[in-house]
């Protein structure tokens, strides 16, 4: 957290970038495009973990792509956000239907989005992640079409300024970008360390409950038999 409080402090002694229609407010890129390959990664994650899950049935795996979706929904989010203030003081607007990267990653943000819908539709464990693991895998082509080819066509007329694909970015803009993309990410990967913990305690607490349910359902039920007394007692 202090590493990121100087990187921020450091992006605002940036030169102002001229190709931008305010300047001073493109700053913001340091942070929103960060958000958004983070989102990307981590959605490829999720996809390869679904994949281990669906090959081995190791409920570890299960865990690690719903924290690696979890993190890829809440930067997805950020990059959306970010977006719409940034379109707001650059093209006069929160929101473009005519921005095709804008568009795009909405529909990307959805796709995420319906997945936490599809998991809470089931009861049982073992299909809720047989279930999730194979709409991972079925959204992964989808999403990276919207991300990577959508935006490319020529048919579509993009808003978004070519400075950072054309190398257009200074040296000092691409070390706070690299920086500040190296902050999010290792905070992104601790806090999904940390989930796939609490998802592992989870996991290990619902077992002990099974055996303690099994063993108290199998015990077999004592039988008392009448025992004389004599009279003094």
């Amino acid at each position: 957290m202090l590493a990121m409080g100087a990187v921020t402090a450091w992006g605002f002694y940036a030169p102002p970038a001229k190709a931008f229609t305010e300047p001073d407010l493109a700053r913001m890129i340091f942070f929103h495009l960060p958000c958004a390959i983070g989102s990307t990664l981590f959605l490829i994650y999720a996809a390869y973990a679904s994949f281990r899950y669906l090959g081995t049935k190791n409920e570890n795996w299960d865990v690690k792509g719903t924290a690696a979706m979890e993190i890829g929904l809440v930067l997805a989010a950020l990059t959306l956000l970010t977006g719409m203030l940034f379109a707001r003081y650059q093209w006069g607007a929160w929101w473009s239907w005519q921005e095709i990267r804008m568009t795009s990653f909405l529909l990307v943000f959805l796709i995420v989005a319906a997945y936490f819908a599809l998991r809470s539709a089931f009861s049982d464990s073992g299909k809720r992640a047989q279930i999730s693991a194979v709409y991972v895998m079925a959204a992964l082509l989808p999403c990276c079409l919207l991300i990577f080819v959508a935006p490319r066509l020529p048919q579509f007329q993009s808003l978004h300024p070519d400075v950072v694909g054309k190398g257009g970015f200074d040296r000092i803009y691409n070390s706070i970008f690299l920086s500040t993309f190296a902050l999010v990410f290792a905070g992104c990967v601790w806090m999904f360390r940390l989930r796939v913990r609490a998802g592992m305690s989870e996991l290990s607490l619902e077992a002990l409950r099974a055996k303690l349910a099994d063993r108290n359902s199998s015990s077999a039920p004592r039988v008392v038999s009448p025992v004389p007394l004599s009279a003094d007692r």
